[in-house]
């Protein structure tokens, strides 16, 4: 009876061994699976079964389900690959870094050790949160190897992030370095979540497969139910090549005829795959069957084992590819160039018709008679661009509200001032107009105007050349406090009798009077020697012989604008009148035309001066550092122009004197001073000018000073005048 229970049991025994490894009838004991997870050689869940450590499987059944984990760990394995990629993928922890409102820290940091494995780089190292400094090291080889890492920052609104972009804003990810075989990972915070804690009270860096995560804003908030995320690793046998490992015959996998060492894999280690034409595991002696009649793919041919690549075919398909390859980019590289070459041929031709360059030269041609210098030159886009070092930024000398100015030396030497304006939609009347005043422009030849060169119209908006001036624009001397001591008395009015010479000649002297319309202290240029320049003919328009005044929009800038024009907008030679006006009395005070930080009543350079002027209290506005004024003692000639100024700048334009006027008795009050002092003859030597006048006795007839209530009829001209309210200056 005890014999038979003991037979009994010794049959129970071996039934459950052989349901658990197979049969006793030869076939592998090793188990095959655990749960839905395939398990093959090298890989195994018991010693005998796996090659080394690292490919142990350890299949827990306790909670009912069996479970495959890595090695002797808590980390889920989810797939193994034996046949193509050589991977496992795995369920690898997530780190964490967390803050409550008490300041208390808690959290998880993460690591993995592995031998024949190494972290595959088809995965990304990421970081969450809006406080998050994440980093990965680990070895490679068995040496340390350089970690990497990334900086999440945010704030809580969330409407500044892109769900499924991980570029630093909430989250932010790197890639793997290559070939790790052990890594760790720590996540910090700069400020502890204390400004994020109700929105983002933790960090979390982990490692994941490309393509298995994806950022959602809702991460910074519930993040914390997530435990692992998905990671691939790459596995090979050993850390010897194919060349060395297969010396040793008895730990060499890849055996038999169908198994084969992939040359194609650089290691560290070897992988076995089946030859050509076979399929199973390589890593199995004879576990490669042929499963069909091979039929080798193009690129190979059949020998005695099955199939292997036919070099011959392939370096030819890979030669006339490549030439074919070559041969196409050249002629893709040819005809892109040439197509673009003939857009950029037609755009130009395009501008140059629509900006009026066959009436532009009609216009040249007709007038053939005047001489060469005079006329306007027609530049192509191509001498500009080489002229200005392609508009580079360093040589722009200018910008102001029509444009750009750069500094260009033509191909003749010669330095020029190129000026680009702003884009604007013309119509064919304006063209007309454009073109016609270029011609004119060019062929004013007059010392005090700033020379037109020519025109370039292959561009949207034409480019206007026009000589260099070198010494920079008044209001860079007048409002600059160390180059205006070089500005003294006999030099200013020098240039203001310059800039009104230019405008007389203008409205009078040229062969269609022009109004400037935009004079003020940025467009009068000076030159080494302090002669003044007009320039920017931008706003300038023509008068018809027939008219003396034009019906247009308000055009100038504020502050330097005729009153008169600004209620009216009938533009006539008078609005330049009053600007220049103002700039007479910038001259004379050393002040800018409209300053919003002077009190109420001095804003407006203009309207304090005319009261200053009416009050007796011309001393207090003038610029006594720069014109020789000696404890209130005005010399003759100032208030001789100052009350010239007064007359520019009345309300009413018919009571203005003419520029011609203006022109006359300011180069009769120059003409006086050199008679009366012989050596303000020239400006070369301004220092000694400088010296010598301030020693010249002030005729006390014309004493002014401060708190004198005298007036005149003169000074009374303005009392019953509005005085127009300025919001806003250029």
């Amino acid at each position: 009876m005890q014999l038979r229970i003991l037979l009994a049991a010794v049959l129970v025994v071996v039934t459950t061994m052989a349901s658990s490894f197979g049969t006793t009838n030869g076939q592998d004991p090793c188990e095959t699976s655990c749960g839905d997870l395939a398990i093959e050689f090298p890989f195994g869940t018991r010693e005998g079964c796996y090659h080394s450590h690292d490919f142990l499987v350890t299949c827990n059944r306790s909670s009912g389900r069996p479970i495959p984990f890595y090695k002797d760990s808590n980390i889920l394995i989810t797939k193994i690959s034996t046949m193509q990629e050589s991977e496992m993928e795995i369920e690898m922890f997530v780190a964490s870094d967390c803050y409550n409102n008490t300041g208390y820290a808690y959290g998880y940091t993460t690591s993995l050790l592995l031998r024949d494995f190494r972290i595959s780089t088809k995965n990304w190292f990421v970081a969450i949160g809006c406080d998050t400094d994440a980093y990965i090291s680990g070895s490679r080889g068995g040496e340390y190897a350089d970690g990497t890492g990334c900086i999440s920052r945010c704030s809580s609104n969330t409407s500044r992030m892109t769900n499924g972009s991980c570029s630093g804003v909430g989250c932010c990810q790197v890639a793997v370095p290559e070939g790790m075989n052990s890594f760790k990972i720590s996540v910090d915070s700069y400020r502890n979540h204390t400004h994020l804690l109700d929105f983002n009270p933790c960090s979390y860096a982990f490692v994941v497969a490309k393509g298995k995560y994806n950022f959602s804003t809702n991460n910074l908030r519930d993040f914390g139910s997530v435990e692992n995320m998905p990671l691939l690793l790459d596995w090979a046998i050993g850390n010897k090549t194919c060349e060395i490992a297969r010396k040793d015959t008895h730990t060499f996998l890849c055996k038999g005829n169908t198994s084969e060492c992939d040359q194609e894999y650089g290691g560290p280690g070897y992988r076995c795959r089946c030859t050509p034409g076979y399929a199973g595991n390589p890593y199995r002696e004879n576990n490669c069957k042929r499963s069909y009649e091979c039929q080798c793919p193009k690129g190979y041919k059949k020998d005695g084992r099955g199939c292997m690549k036919d070099v011959s075919l392939i370096i030819q398909i890979v030669v006339g590819t490549l030439a074919a390859v070559i041969f196409l980019l050249i002629f893709v590289v040819w005809l892109y160039l040439g197509l673009k070459k003939r857009k950029l041929l037609m755009l130009k031709e395009k501008f140059f018709r629509q900006n009026g360059g066959i009436m532009l030269q009609q216009r040249i041609s007709r007038e053939g008679s005047s001489s060469h210098h005079d006329r306007a030159k027609v530049f192509t886009i191509e001498e500009l661009k080489k002229a200005t070092n392609n508009y580079d930024e360093t040589r722009i000398i200018g910008k102001g509200g029509y444009g750009t100015v750069y500094k260009g030396v033509l191909s003749d030497k010669r330095i020029v001032a190129i000026k680009k304006s702003k884009l604007i939609d013309q119509t064919e009347s304006q063209i007309e107009q454009f073109i016609n005043e270029v011609v004119i422009l060019s062929q004013i030849n007059h010392r005090n105007v700033v020379k037109l060169i020519g025109c370039c119209l292959e561009t949207q908006v034409p480019l206007l050349v026009y000589e260099f001036i070198s010494n920079g624009t008044l209001s860079d001397h007048i409002h600059n406090e160390s180059r205006s001591l070089a500005l003294t008395w006999d030099i200013r009015l020098k240039i203001a009798t310059g800039t009104a010479g230019a405008l007389s000649y203008l409205h009078s002297a040229a062969s269609v009077p022009i109004i400037h319309r935009d004079i003020k202290p940025t467009n009068i240029l000076l030159d080494d020697n302090y002669v003044a320049k007009v320039s920017d003919f931008g706003a300038s328009k023509l008068i018809p012989v027939d008219q003396t005044e034009l019906a247009t929009i308000v055009q100038g800038t504020l502050g330097y604008l005729d009153p008169e024009y600004l209620q009216t907008n009938q533009l006539t030679d008078k609005s330049d009148v009053y600007s220049f006006g103002v700039v007479l009395v910038e001259l004379l005070t050393g002040k800018k035309a409209l300053r919003f930080d002077r009190p109420e009543n001095e804003r407006n350079l203009a309207m304090y001066f005319l009261s200053s002027l009416k009050e007796g209290r011309l001393f207090q506005v003038l610029d006594d550092q720069h014109l020789v004024l000696n404890e209130g003692i005005i010399p003759h000639e100032i208030i001789i122009i100052s009350r010239l100024a007064e007359r520019c700048l009345r309300m009413n334009g018919d009571e203005r004197p003419t520029m011609k006027e203006v022109a006359m008795e300011l180069e009769g009050i120059l003409a006086s001073m050199i008679e009366k002092h012989p050596w303000v003859q020239t400006t070369s030597n301004e220092e000694e000018s400088e010296s010598l006048l301030k020693q010249v006795a002030v005729d006390r007839d014309y004493e002014l000073t401060h708190g004198n209530k005298a007036s005149s009829s003169t000074f009374d001209s303005m009392s019953n005048h509005t005085i127009l309210p300025i919001a806003s200056g250029g």
